[in-house]
């Protein structure tokens, strides 16, 4: 099978601000972090949050994030500003986060949590209940090659 479809930089970029147009869908997206207990980590964004323990709640701006830029190579996307939940919902070891509408909860991305070399990276993934839970910045890449 062929491997060789490749995208342009310019299209990266309308891919990328088409994903901030669905996170900017209503009002302010937000980004939920979630540990892994009994049912997992869902297999992909299309799977339902079932018995996960929800730890935080984090709301990004009402614009997630400015237009694309040049991530050289893909489209580079960079938070706005998140606001941190000043009380955690519980306590657990955050492992993944979903990122969704605040109208609906549609969910639009997943990843995983960690300190390093994850979707989502923290200075901890200890969480505890009643703390504060801050994100000081993310970034997104759509692909080209």
């Amino acid at each position: 099978m062929a491997n060789a479809f490749k995208i342009t930089n310019a299209v990266a970029k309308a891919l990328a601000d088409a994903f901030t147009a669905a996170n900017d869908a209503g009002t302010a997206a937000v980004i939920q972090i979630y540990v892994n207990d009994g049912a997992g980590i869902p297999s992909e964004a299309d799977v339902a949050i079932t018995t996960q323990t929800l730890l935080a709640t984090l709301t990004m701006s009402a614009t997630s994030f400015p237009a694309a830029t040049d991530g050289a190579p893909g489209g580079l996307l960079t938070a706005n500003a998140i606001t941190s939940d000043s009380s955690a919902d519980a306590t657990g070891t955050a492992a993944f986060f979903r990122i969704v509408t605040q109208v609906g909860g549609t969910t639009i991305a997943q990843g995983l949590v960690g300190t390093s070399g994850s979707d989502l990276n923290m200075n901890t993934v200890a969480f505890t209940a009643g703390s504060t839970i801050s994100i000081t910045s993310m970034t997104v890449t759509m692909p080209e090659s």
